[in-house]
């Protein structure tokens, strides 16, 4: 079976967002799928590309061809590049992990010091 990473169309008529998916090559574009490797909205500015990396470069390794776009988004998001350079898949998960522990710390760190900030006036 080929795979194809590719966009699927969700929305409303006229506002497009898309679903990055791992499908048969043969399925059509809204049609079945194999798994959901991310999300896309064009609409926004800067766009919304939000890929999991690892399930982009766990496919990818497995052969999956990604479309013209899809190419482009994981260039973005930098699976393109850490397929590419060969990091394995436990290492992006771990750098994932990483990355949203500090995005936790940093919003804690802003939060805590503006109820400190309104409880001291």
């Amino acid at each position: 079976m080929a795979v194809r990473l590719r966009l699927m169309r969700m929305g409303k008529k006229k506002q497009p967002t898309y679903r990055v998916v791992a499908a048969d090559a043969r399925a059509p574009r809204d049609g079945r799928f194999i798994e959901i490797v991310g999300t896309y909205n064009p609409r926004t500015e800067p766009s919304e590309i939000d890929i999991d990396n690892a399930k982009a470069v766990r496919w990818l390794r497995e052969g999956a061809q990604p479309s013209d776009r899809v190419r482009k988004l994981l260039d973005v998001s930098g699976a393109w590049e850490a397929f590419q350079s060969g990091a394995t898949v436990e290492e992006l998960e771990a750098r994932a992990k990483a990355e949203a522990e500090r995005a936790a710390e940093a919003s804690a760190g802003e939060t805590g010091s503006t109820v400190s900030a309104g409880a001291g006036a």
